[in-house]
């Protein structure tokens, strides 16, 4: 089947991208409200697209009646937020971060979370993310009902049970978050392995054999 892109409806994308472009990621990204009250909010159309500098990028479109997120109006007014990575262990709260609440209600502590001080911006990451990622605004992109976020990463907290005895790389037994398939499916990353590259003498070698 071939779908034009340029003539299907704008779901009728959703669908397909969501569909097959996975599993994406989910940032639990949470930010600061103008009376200086937690808010936070996942999101899965989230990716890292630079380490140098480190840039992270979020995908924000507005609710259905066209009106702005609580999130993208405090990051338009902070010019930060924070990733917080999600495991099983917060999936449920993660869902809770989602529901669609007054902007006056703390979804961290709705969701059961606990909210501690970052190092470099006013919001607040989640403790028990197993990964929080401070960011500030390096760029946003408007389109008519979506806003494009560029971060810069400026400060990474990481539980020190995530990764590996040289604290260098993460211990896949320990760190498996979980990312969205399409609709309510969601995968963990709880079956890992390696796939080290052939070399390009390994390719080499077996074209000549055929031929």
């Amino acid at each position: 089947m071939d779908f034009d892109f340029t003539q299907i409806t704008a779901q009728d994308r959703y669908r397909l991208l969501t569909n097959f472009i996975g599993p994406r990621p989910i940032a639990l990204v949470s930010t600061l409200s103008e009376g200086g009250q937690d808010n936070a909010a996942p999101m899965s159309f989230f990716n890292v697209f630079s380490h140098d500098p480190a840039i992270v990028i979020l995908g924000i479109q507005t609710k259905p009646d066209g009106q702005e997120k609580d999130t993208v109006r405090n990051i338009r007014r902070n010019r930060e937020f924070v990733v917080n990575m999600v495991d099983m262990a917060i999936a449920d709260a993660m869902l809770i971060c989602g529901l669609g609440v007054a902007p006056d209600v703390d979804e961290i502590s709705l969701a059961g979370l606990t909210a501690a001080a970052c190092e470099q911006v006013a919001a607040r990451r989640v403790v028990e993310s197993p990964c929080a990622m401070e960011c500030r605004v390096e760029r946003l992109i408007d389109y008519d009902r979506r806003v494009i976020v560029l971060g810069e990463v400026v400060h990474m907290h990481v539980r020190r049970d995530c990764l590996d005895a040289e604290g260098r790389y993460v211990d896949p037994d320990r760190y498996q978050p979980i990312a969205r398939l399409h609709a309510d499916n969601y995968i963990t990353s709880d079956r890992q392995f390696e796939m080290p590259s052939p070399g390009i003498e390994s390719v080499q070698a077996r074209l000549n054999v055929r031929a």
